[in-house]
């Protein structure tokens, strides 16, 4: 009888623990499209931010076109193809923004100084909305590589989570770490 009770006890804490995995996979899936969300926000308030200034009017010619087009299509960009888009897009404003001329420029056109406020922000922002979905990721692909979740089938049917990889550098003159704030 004591034996059938051991059983018992041990097939309930198994029940436990794989049902306290599976929940805890579902939130880490949770988090991440929560992180997701919140990357394809910031990512989206750049790609505008950049947009209005390369249709402002207040940069040369050649730099309003290549920041245009960057923008546009960072933000029309199928997911397939959003990290080069979105990475693009990066290099543009590190291209366009390189001096401290251009960025004068904005800042003296009418309503440039909020125009400059909220570029910075939103460049700011995008690597750290970037690096909290990967870790989302990195967190959920750790509890999936284990042996009991892949062979139960803990996640379910929910797709294997991918980092979101592109180049988010910010241009220097918009980093608020290289003045030393």
């Amino acid at each position: 009888m004591t034996t059938f009770i051991w059983i018992a006890v041990a097939i309930v804490l198994i029940g436990i623990y794989l049902s306290w995995t599976a929940g805890r996979l579902d939130r880490l899936h949770a988090r991440i499209d929560a992180a997701r969300a919140a990357l394809d926000a910031q990512l989206l308030r750049r790609a505008s931010v950049a947009q209005e200034v390369g249709t402002s009017g207040v940069l040369d010619p050649a730099a309003s076109i290549v920041l245009y087009q960057a923008a546009h299509e960072a933000r029309q960009a199928e997911e397939d193809h959003r990290e080069v888009a979105e990475s693009e897009l990066s290099q543009a404003l590190r291209a366009i923004f390189e001096e401290e001329a251009q960025l004068e420029a904005v800042r003296e056109a009418p309503g440039g100084e909020r125009t400059v406020t909220e570029l910075t922000a939103a460049v700011r922002r995008v690597p750290m909305a970037r690096r909290f979905h990967n870790d989302s990721v990195r967190a959920a692909r750790a509890v999936r590589r284990h042996r009991v979740v892949r062979y139960l089938r803990l996640a379910g049917h929910a797709p294997f989570p991918l980092a979101f990889e592109m180049d988010d550098e910010p241009p220097a003159v918009l980093d608020d770490r290289s003045a030393g704030n």
